[in-house]
C-alpha cells in the first residue's frame, strides 16, 4: 500500500481576502526548487521574489508576499500570484513562519491566525 500525503492546495491558508482581489498581485518567482502554496516570499534586489529566508541579505530576509498556488522547480523565473496585502491566514499553512516573518506580514496588513 502507497500512502501519498497530500501539500497545500492553492489558497488553502488564506482565511479572508480584501474585496475583489485587492489582496493579490501577479508576481515573479526565482527560479529554483518546488514550492508549496503557502510560502513566505521576500523580494530580491532583481524584483523577483524567493523564499523567505530569516538569516539572508538579499531581500528574502523580509517577508513581502505568500505564495497562492503552488510551484514546480524550474531553471526559469517563474509568474505566479502572491498575497501582499490585507488579509486573514491560517498560521498552520503557512511555510516558513517565524516571528520577524509575522511583524514583517503585519506591516502589510496580513493577519496571522
Amino acid at each position: 500500500m502507497t500512502i501519498k500525503t497530500q501539500g497545500t492546495l492553492t489558497g488553502e491558508f488564506l482565511l479572508s481576502e480584501g474585496e475583489g482581489q485587492i489582496s493579490r498581485e501577479r508576481i515573479v518567482v526565482a527560479k529554483g526548487d518546488a514550492l508549496p502554496a503557502g510560502q513566505l516570499l521576500g523580494t530580491l534586489g532583481t524584483g523577483e521574489y524567493a523564499p523567505y529566508n530569516n538569516t539572508a541579505a538579499d531581500g528574502s530576509e523580509i517577508v513581502t508576499a505568500i505564495l497562492y498556488a503552488p510551484l514546480s522547480a524550474s531553471d526559469n523565473p517563474r509568474p505566479t500570484v502572491g498575497i501582499v496585502r490585507l488579509a486573514e491566514v491560517a498560521e498552520a499553512r503557512l511555510t516558513g513562519l517565524d516571528v520577524a516573518a509575522r511583524s514583517d506580514l503585519a506591516a502589510h496588513y496580513v493577519i496571522v491566525r
